[in-house]
C-alpha cells in the first residue's frame, strides 16, 4: 500500500515562500505522474501542479509563474516550491498521483498565508 507523507507547510506572510515535500513509499513512484492538490475550507480539492513521469509540468493560471513542482525519483519525493504567496493560497496541501484512481490520501500539510 502506497503511503504519502507531506511536510513543509507553515505560516507565512503574503509575498513569502515555502517549499513542500511529499515522500511516497514504495518503488513505483517513478512510473506515475504526480500532482500537488490543495483544499481550502468549504471548497473542493483542486490540482495546483502536475509533473509527468518524464518531468513535464503543468499549472493552472492561478499559480503559474509562482509555483514550481519537481521530483526526485531516487528519493521517491515530489516537491512544490511556492513563491509570492497570496492570502488565497491558504489551504491544506496534498500530493497524489494524478491518474483516475488516486492512492489513499495523506494527512496533508497546512499552508497559511496571513499578515
Amino acid at each position: 500500500q502506497v503511503q504519502l507523507v507531506e511536510s513543509g507547510g507553515g505560516l507565512v506572510q503574503p509575498g513569502g515562500s515555502l517549499r513542500l515535500s511529499c515522500a511516497v513509499s514504495g518503488s513505483i513512484f517513478r512510473f506515475y505522474a504526480m500532482g500537488w492538490y490543495r483544499q481550502a475550507p468549504g471548497t473542493q480539492r483542486e490540482l495546483v501542479a502536475r509533473i509527468s513521469s518524464g518531468g513535464s509540468t503543468n499549472y493552472p493560471d492561478s499559480v503559474k509563474d509562482r509555483f514550481t513542482i519537481s521530483r526526485d525519483n531516487a528519493k521517491s519525493t515530489v516537491y512544490l516550491q511556492m513563491n509570492s504567496l497570496k492570502l488565497e493560497d491558504t489551504a491544506v496541501y496534498y500530493c497524489n498521483q494524478v491518474g483516475p484512481k488516486p492512492w489513499g490520501w495523506g494527512q496533508g500539510t497546512q499552508v497559511t498565508v496571513s499578515s
